[in-house]
């Protein structure tokens, strides 16, 4: 209702609105307003503007008026329902080539060409010229069935864009089914689109019916203003100075078209909330409770789960990318365990598989990704197994996720209240009172004025907006929360406030976190335990403070080190030198042994690669740490790594990393 509201506050609809509505008028009123029948010959010809005639009579006695006025009604009906059917098709069309894809997307699309590359006004021609006679509906048939392929290449292109948009993504990821995901995601973003689409075809089939009739091609016996200037022309009325004969229907086409366009001007406007009024007073409220302190990394506690005690367990996960060169296996054999209200932080740089897992494990990965193995078991469920139904039941449910750059899954042309409500109700709760109190509770939670539900995405600040993402996340309250980057994009200060704001949130209702992020010093201090990745492979799990303190594998080292330091000089960072390895190469050992300073060749590069623990809440994939090398070995490697780590810590001055004691 604000909508319909907002479109009839507009001056370009009020004019728009007010001429076609004139029009309008004028045809189902045509009785009331004029005395005479159109086709009636009981005057004289040509006579001049009169009370009695206000537009004068034509060659042959006929009242123009009553002409111009019953002649609105054909007109508009034909553009009314001509409009209607063509857009009709080109959404139906468009909107099914697009969200189906492969062989139907194919074979719309050559259809569409081939009415695209008929010449059109020929083909309406000889079309008419087959049914002439026949009335006004052969007329709206053909001028609908020729005019409907522009449009459905405009939307069909426009709905290619919006499927791949994140908000789109994001509501298929809450269980949104198809109908739904089309009606409430994709065609109200193209709204003003299909509007353009219909008042254009409209317009296009007055102007073709009219010019069909100019041509004496339509049915010539109707009234209609295109049969008005058919008749002018063929009676000279400009040779008899009986202009107005000329000038009256052409001046109703044109009004016409004028309305079309500012209509289509303010439905634009109403399905772009970019374009609307000012915005809205949005200041964060006073929070009721003091914000807690995040913990320091030392009172950690030590996670000592089992497999069976975990929430989710991933166990032996295989993921890659098939291509025609072969599979790009971006997951290799990973094994994690998420305790309930553990906080777990995944980190590595980029292209090391971090996101591959997450969406793997959530049943999000798009093709070409595939899952070649393993098992995802969240709560007694293996979600590998799962039905579409089943995994949609269980989604923002018992798990949700909060995407990378999430700010960009809000859909941009329906208002904050909407879309929160929408993963509540695709769970069964419709109860509008239930809804609004649910959604009121989740903006105090993260901290967001209430009144900012009735805004637009636009009109919100980036923190702002990923703060109604993890709100909406939380509207099930599920027992797990997977986060991918949450904070990318936003400046340090709105991260602080929001990770204060996630980790008060997971404290209070208990959530198990998986975060993940490229910022190790973040998980330091946000975590419970630390897992790091590269090249697709767990290297090392541990709880926070034991990984700050003593890192294990020399690529988790490598990643502490590379933090700057708080105070001394100023140096130069130089990174972790090398590059991880091919991925759709088949990697013999260790992915890390051609960048590590403590390698051992004929160890680290020929076995395979094994997973050590080194206590009950630690474990290391590193041969460092294998009891059956040498000791000897081992402790020389141990040394050339621990003197690049000396000579690192000494430039940067930090206190050399500790080393740890040898797994037994």
């Amino acid at each position: 209702m604000t909508g319909v509201r907002r479109l009839f506050s507009q001056p370009r609809t009020l004019v728009g609105g007010g001429i076609l509505l004139i029009l309008l008028l004028m045809g189902v009123f045509a009785p009331v307003l004029t005395p005479y029948n159109p086709n009636s010959l009981e005057f004289d010809s040509f006579m001049p503007l009169s009370a009695k005639h206000p537009l004068g009579t034509t060659a042959i006695g006929q009242d123009i008026l009553s002409q111009l006025l019953y002649g609105a009604r054909l007109t508009l009906l034909v553009g009314a329902v001509a409009g209607l059917i063509a857009t009709t098709l080109s959404v139906a069309l468009g909107l099914t080539a697009a969200y189906l894809g492969g062989w139907v997307d194919e074979a719309i699309n050559a259809l569409i060409n081939v009415f695209l590359v008929l010449p059109g006004l020929p083909l309406v021609i000889i079309a008419s010229a087959f049914l002439r006679g026949g009335g006004v509906w052969p007329v709206i048939l053909v001028i609908s069935f020729t005019g409907w392929a522009w449009g459905a290449r405009v939307l069909r292109s426009q709905a290619l864009a919006l499927r791949e948009r994140d908000f789109v993504q994001a509501a298929v990821a809450s269980g949104e089914g198809a109908g739904r995901v089309i009606f409430m995601e994709i065609l109200p973003n193209m709204a003003g689109l299909i509007a353009a689409n219909f008042f254009g075809a409209a317009l296009y089939a007055v102007l073709s019916e009219a010019g069909l009739s100019f041509i004496g091609v339509g049915d010539v016996s109707l009234v209609t203003w295109g049969t008005m200037l058919y008749w002018a022309q063929a009676k000279g009325a400009l040779l008899q100075g009986a202009w107005w004969w000329v000038a009256t229907p052409g001046l109703g086409i044109a009004l016409l078209g004028t309305s079309f366009a500012l209509l289509n001007f303010a439905i634009d406007e109403l399905g772009n909330p970019r374009l609307a009024g000012p915005v809205p007073d949005r200041r964060a409220p006073k929070p009721k409770l003091a914000r807690p302190q995040l913990a320091q990394s030392g009172q950690r506690a030590v996670n000592t789960l089992t497999p069976s005690d975990a929430l989710l367990s991933i166990q032996g996960l295989e993921v890659g990318y098939v291509t025609r060169t072969g599979t790009v296996r971006a997951v290799r054999n990973v094994s994690l365990d998420v305790a309930p209200g553990e906080f777990l932080g995944l980190a590595g740089e980029s292209g090391c598989g971090k996101s591959t897992l997450a969406f793997a494990a959530t049943r999000l990965l798009d093709p070409p990704g595939t899952v070649l193995g393993g098992a995802v078991d969240l709560a007694g469920r293996d979600l590998l197994t799962l039905s579409p139904e089943e995994l949609r039941r269980v989604r923002w449910k018992e798990f949700s996720l909060v995407f990378q750059a999430s700010m960009n899954v809000l859909n941009p042309v329906l208002k904050i209240r909407e879309q929160v409500y929408d993963a509540m109700q695709a769970h069964g709760v419709h109860d509008k009172k239930v809804l609004d109190a649910r959604s009121c509770e989740l903006f105090r939670l993260v901290g967001i004025r209430e009144s900012s539900l009735d805004a637009y995405p636009h009109q919100l600040s980036g923190g702002m907006k990923q703060r109604v993402v993890i709100a909406i996340a939380l509207a099930l309250e599920p027992r797990l929360i997977v986060m991918d980057e949450p904070t990318t994009a936003l400046d340090v200060v709105v991260q602080r406030q929001i990770l204060q704001e996630i980790s008060e949130v997971r404290r209070r209702l208990g959530i198990a976190v998986v975060f993940i992020t490229h910022d190790l010093s973040l998980l330091v201090e946000m975590s419970d335990r630390i897992a790091i990745m590269y090249a697709g492979e767990v290297v090392e799990q541990a709880p926070a403070h034991a990984l700050y303190r003593s890192p294990a594998h020399p690529y988790t080292r490598q990643l502490m080190q590379a933090f700057p330091p708080m105070s001394g000089p100023r140096v130069r960072r130089s990174g972790i030198p090398g590059r991880p390895p091919p991925l759709s190469e088949t990697v013999t050992g260790c992915p890390f042994f051609a960048r590590c300073a403590s390698r051992m060749p004929g160890v680290c590069d020929v076995r395979p690669l094994q997973t050590f623990l080194l206590d009950e809440a630690r474990s290391v994939a590193c041969f460092l740490y294998d009891p059956a090398v040498p000791p000897a070995v081992r402790e020389a490697a141990q040394a050339l790594g621990q003197g690049s780590a000396q000579v690192a810590a000494k430039e940067v001055r930090l206190e050399p990393v500790l080393p740890l004691p040898r797994a037994t």
